[in-house]
């Protein structure tokens, strides 16, 4: 079900992510990050354009990410590229992305990201990238994981519980994989 009808508006920017990620033949993965940010108008721009504008339609942003990662989701190698930016330094920073490897993609990631890469040590909008690529190495990853070791089956308690409503320990979902880790009223009926 798409969105209501809204106001009448005109369109301003628009940012494009897109993520795919793909299994290699050495059976690592890699997971790659496209972003590209456009206005409907040109704006001015010292740096970039002719006579100090940057025309509509063209990318203010157009940044790649690409991380390798392993099936434990430990990054191998890490890639960056800046296309385009507002100024013409902004490349200089994607050599600082490899403090990336070695890292796991799990809970805090985001946060080591940002001790890693945020403000002047990183670009803001390639460490925002770094969240989908993030998810996505994860559900590109997830079904050979579980094939290779099913969740819960090394004794610990799945990393699923709890990490949304449909993940909650004490709903029907929880109850119905891991019945071991559920802690809602035993009769409940299973999804």
């Amino acid at each position: 079900m798409p969105l209501s009808t809204p106001a009448p508006r005109k369109l301003k920017h628009t940012r494009a992510v897109t993520c795919c990620g793909y299994r290699r033949d050495d059976d690592l993965w890699d997971i790659e990050g496209h972003l590209v940010d456009t206005k409907t108008f040109d704006i001015p721009n010292m740096e970039r354009g002719e006579d100090g504008v940057l025309l509509a339609g063209d990318p203010l942003h157009e940044m790649w990410i690409r991380l390798t990662v392993d099936l434990d989701l430990v990054i191998h190698a890490v890639e960056v590229v800046t296309d385009w930016g507002p100024y013409q330094g902004c490349p200089t920073i994607t050599p600082n992305f490899q403090s990336l490897k070695g890292l796991q993609i799990r809970a805090g990631f985001t946060q080591r990201t940002r001790e890693l890469l945020g403000g002047t040590r990183g670009c803001t909008h390639l460490v925002e990238l770094l969240g989908p690529v993030a998810t996505t190495a994860f559900q590109t990853i997830y079904g050979a994981r579980e094939k290779a070791k099913p969740s819960g089956s090394d004794g610990k308690r799945p990393g699923l519980i709890d990490s949304c409503h449909m993940y909650s320990s004490d709903g029907a979902l929880v109850k119905k994989r891991w019945p071991a880790w559920h802690t809602g009223d035993q009769s409940e009926e299973a999804v």
